[in-house]
């Protein structure tokens, strides 16, 4: 036979299971699992020779909140969404003796056979996390069609049918199915009856259903809504980590019966998950994960054609991004220079309590009316460049209210979300223009302690009920505020002095090139050479002798500043040009601050 006997995306089921059983075809008559190690038998060499060696990726489509309407239950599917809650440990019954042949329960909510009553099994592990849809995440990186050909068989369905009653809706999704399988002609006998078995009309009638409980999910949180519980199998310890961006490549199942006990037609395991009662499959889909990849700024890009005849793509686009940046911010180059460093910077590591790489800015001289004109432009631009990106408007009666600090919920053994669980290279800006005289409550003295803890820290505080845990972050913070912040000190106070106004719009070219970039200059390392740190530590000491006022955080900041200013030319050690750029900078800032 040539090629796959089964079909990888429509039946990744069937893939699984003929591989097993090719797998412990010559083992010994024992437990299989032990046999093999307990991991893996070539599922994970198979899926990823199909996807990534052979074009199967794109024929996988994206499970969101849009595509659950017409994606078939037992498919492959990609996910992509931060981990939100980690829920620890499930034994399940990874393979049963059904007569003389072994089957395997990997990668499935159920058996798909009745088990025989006292049948000889062996239970595994798996890892259960929680992943949510990335809280801000920009619009521009979900710009991702969904596969055509199986989308339509879903919209045939919904056009035929409309407001049927149940009854012929179920009939028709009957002879959808036969149709389907009828279709693929060389498919063998073993094929057709396990592709109706995982995708029997009853799976298909409930898919449609989904579609009104997830709107009402909706009705009761915004970027959590659309929740996925990833079972992961095979990984080492800590590969996956809170707030992470992942995309999990598995199989998508979803059964609102899956606990009836009045169900004989899926059979559940002896041991269920526990949090099935909070996040019931009625509300929740489940993704058994065969392939996962943390995700980088890289990765939701798309190949700009406009980088091929640069000779130097760092140069030139960083002197077309500047331009761009100080025509939105009124003219003021300061800023813009300033404003790009922002957001190039990120986290690269701690001593003691100075956070290393870290470059929050404040931007000083707003109004409310320039925040709405100029505030509202930079936001944009914001918003179109970084993957990720929040704006809060920070005023009395926010932070009164405001539920900032994830909070563990020990009844349920959920983590709640908080406003600051964000992912790591998240942009924050905090909009004080709102800001007005009153009272802060207590929950509000302690929104503001842990905003500018964050900023200080790059640490947010998680509430575990009987204790707190800091859990380090790496988040750019951009202030706009009409005097320098009393209540979140950055390390960057620049008065904002705007020009003139002189409304520009991008290209989709120039976007692309921008943010190829930002994504490539910020993963770079700066270094210093012997002779560059003689130069530094000799002109830091004299300036310490000049100004009695500079402290070493003071020196820490220039040094920060210098080597983002080195990695925005795309270069990897920092020079004495960059150095002598970089106290110009600082000598414009501080003529503006007197």
């Amino acid at each position: 036979m040539v090629g796959l006997p089964y079909d990888c995306v429509a039946n990744p089921i069937g893939a699984v299971r003929l591989t097993f059983e090719k797998a412990v075809a010559g083992l010994p008559d024992a437990d299989p699992m032990l046999a093999l190690g307990g991991k893996d038998w070539g599922v994970t060499d198979l899926f990823h020779r199909f996807l990534f060696e052979e074009d199967g990726l794109s024929r996988v489509p994206i499970l969101d909140q849009s595509s659950i309407r017409w994606i078939m239950p037992n498919t492959l599917v990609r996910f992509r969404g931060m981990v939100q809650d980690m829920l620890g440990n499930e034994l399940y019954i990874g393979a049963f003796k059904d007569g003389s042949t072994w089957r395997t329960n990997k990668f499935t909510d159920v058996a798909a056979r009745p088990m025989p009553p006292s049948c000889q099994s062996c239970y595994s592990e798996r890892l259960i996390f929680l992943s949510v849809p990335v809280p801000g995440q920009n619009q521009w990186t979900l710009d991702v069609s969904p596969p055509q050909v199986v989308q339509d068989k879903y919209e045939d369905v919904m056009s035929q049918h409309g407001e049927k009653r149940r009854r012929d809706v179920t009939f028709d999704a009957m002879e959808l199915n036969v149709q389907h399988m009828e279709m693929d002609a060389s498919c063998s006998k073993k094929q057709r009856e396990d592709e109706y078995t995982f995708q029997s009309s009853h799976s298909l009638v409930k898919d449609l259903e989904l579609e009104g409980v997830m709107q009402e999910n909706k009705n009761h949180s915004d970027d959590a809504s659309f929740s996925c519980l990833v079972k992961v199998y095979d990984l080492p310890e800590g590969h996956l980590k809170l707030n992470d961006v992942f995309e999990f490549i598995g199989v998508y199942t979803f059964n609102p019966e899956l606990f009836d006990n009045d169900s004989t037609d899926h059979p559940a395991f002896d041991i269920v998950e526990d949090v099935s009662d909070h996040l019931p499959p009625t509300k929740v889909p489940r993704l058994h994960c065969l392939i996962c990849k943390k995700l980088a700024f890289q990765d939701f890009l798309s190949v700009s054609s406009a980088l091929q005849p640069l000779p130097n793509p760092f140069v030139e686009i960083r002197g077309s991004l500047i331009g761009h940046l100080s025509a939105i911010l009124g003219n003021d180059e300061v800023a813009a220079q300033c404003l790009l460093l922002h957001l190039l910077s990120r986290v690269r590591g701690k001593v003691d309590v100075v956070t290393v790489g870290k470059l929050s800015l404040n931007l000083t001289g707003f109004t409310r009316e320039s925040a709405s004109l100029f505030g509202s432009r930079l936001n944009d631009m914001i918003t179109s460049l970084l993957p990720f990106s929040r704006v809060i408007p920070i005023s009395v009666d926010y932070l009164n209210k405001a539920t900032l600090q994830p909070r563990k919920n020990n009844q349920t053994g959920r983590l709640m979300m908080g406003e600051l669980q964000l992912a790591h290279g998240t942009h924050l800006t905090l909009d004080e223009t709102h800001l007005q005289a009153g009272v802060l409550s207590s929950v509000g003295v302690e929104n503001a302690r842990m905003l500018k803890y964050l900023m200080e820290m790059q640490s947010v505080e998680y509430d575990f009920e009987f204790y707190k845990l800091d859990m380090t972050t790496d988040i750019q913070l951009l202030v706009i505020s009409e005097g320098k912040s009393n209540i979140l000190p950055a390390d960057l106070v620049l008065p904002f002095h705007p020009t003139a106004y002189t409304p520009k719009t991008a290209s989709r070219e120039q976007l692309e090139a921008w943010r190829w970039y930002l994504a490539n200059a910020r993963s770079l390392n700066c270094s210093s050479g012997l002779e560059m740190q003689t130069i530094l530590q000799d002109e830091m000491v004299a300036a310490m002798r000049e100004d009695r006022s500079l402290g070493f955080k003071d020196l820490s900041r220039l040094l920060t500043m210098a080597q983002l200013l080195s990695v925005s030319f795309g270069e990897g050690s920092l020079t004495l040009e960059r150095w002598q750029m970089v106290k110009e900078l600082e000598r414009l800032r501080k003529e503006r601050l007197r």
